[in-house]
């Protein structure tokens, strides 16, 4: 099974039905003094290694509505138009589209008209003001940090006002784009720590060809138990967002968000060895057929469950253990983060007691730790 399946599917940080390896697969949520240009504004780096492109034409035109409404003027068919053609607009249609949902002008029409969005219009404006002024090319700089030399940022953002409250990675192939619900309870470091969460998944997306040559020669179902293993990627991604191991990954969430990741990482063993079943249970035939991986992949996923809480926790005891490239090398093939994180625990360079993943597991994948690290798989 593709990881890319997976990841176009997820449902975590920032997605409702996202991806395994963005991406995800799942969870997300722009530069200052973009106010008269922001609308297709690129931002670029002489080294060429970003091209980030923020788009907030289709919140713009739904604002602009809205201040008609407030006034009590009639909205023109001219405010529509302006509306339907916009790049976001017309891009979220056909995602929408694509996962063969319904998605009519009319019905995002009678949307825009409805009450309860216009009573929300003075903090959504005031929210894209904000959200304006962060720089998010700032934010893709320090995303590299956490990536291969290689790796390359090409990513368009729109901070959008639709009916569902999901943000999400779009067509990370062909024209990588993050979807933002405009969300006023969000905050600007908030909002700014999702992005960077994205644009990681994004960056890493870039390097697809090369990630993914290692795993030819494995048996079928060990194949996909470790292309199941690039959604621990939303792991490293929440690391990599935060900016190091020291900071918590929730520093400019709510407080319930904050509880919540706390309470998850703290059962952290008993959530290692249930994706572990999973894998084996790939692995020996006990789950079989794109369709089953992918339902039991998903459960993984949560609010921001194994994939992320697993993830993450490796890939803080492999930096801390071994330094930053080893943990970048890692992000190149899953398989080795888990090889990695074992030599890890087997030289007692965490602080605590921590388990191991099966040696079975790891034979069967042919995981090999980061270089420098001997194998650890007997």
């Amino acid at each position: 099974m593709n990881a890319a399946i997976l990841a176009s599917n997820r449902v975590g940080h920032t997605s409702d039905a996202g991806a395994w390896r963005r991406l995800r697969p799942r969870h997300a949520a722009l530069v200052a003094g973009l106010a008269a240009f922001l609308a297709l504004a690129p931002c670029s780096r002489a080294d060429d290694a970003v091209r980030l492109t923020v788009d907030t034409s289709e919140s713009d035109a739904v604002l602009a509505i809205l201040a008609r409404r407030a006034a009590g003027e009639a909205v023109p068919e001219s405010d529509w138009q302006r509306l339907f053609e916009t790049e976001p607009y017309r891009r979220l249609k056909l995602r929408e589209t694509e996962m063969k949902r319904s998605f009519e002008d009319a019905d995002f029409k009678a949307f825009v008209l409805s009450e309860p969005l216009l009573s929300q219009a003075g903090t959504l404006r005031d929210t894209l003001a904000a959200w304006k002024r962060t720089d998010l090319e700032e934010s893709a700089r320090s995303v590299l940090a956490y990536l291969p030399a290689q790796a390359r940022i090409r990513a368009k953002v729109f901070p959008v006002i639709k009916p569902k409250t999901n943000s999400f990675v779009f067509d990370l192939k062909n024209d990588p784009t993050i979807f933002l619900y405009l969300d006023p309870a969000v905050s600007t470091p908030k909002f700014a720590n999702t992005v960077r969460h994205e644009l990681h998944h994004i960056g890493l997306g870039s390097l697809g060809a090369d990630s993914e040559a290692g795993l030819k020669g494995l048996p079928a179902p060990a194949k996909a138990a470790a292309e199941c293993m690039g959604a621990f990627g939303e792991g490293m991604a929440m690391l990599a967002a935060a900016g190091g191991p020291d900071v918590h990954p929730h520093a400019d969430s709510s407080p319930e968000d904050r509880a919540r990741w706390d309470r998850d990482v703290a059962a952290f063993a008993a959530n290692l060895r249930a994706v572990e079943q999973f894998f084996l249970d790939v692995i020996d035939g006990r789950i079989q057929g794109e369709d089953a991986i992918r339902e039991k992949g998903f459960t993984f996923f949560g609010v921001q469950g194994p994939w992320y809480t697993v993830g993450w926790k490796m890939a803080v005891v492999v930096e801390t253990a071994y330094g930053r490239q080893a943990l970048i090398e890692c992000m190149l093939d899953p398989r080795r983060l888990l090889a990695t994180y074992n030599r890890a625990v087997e030289e007692r360079k965490t602080s605590g007691p921590l388990p191991a993943w099966s040696k079975h597991l790891l034979r069967a994948v042919r995981a090999r730790p980061a270089s420098g690290h001997a194998p650890s798989i007997g």
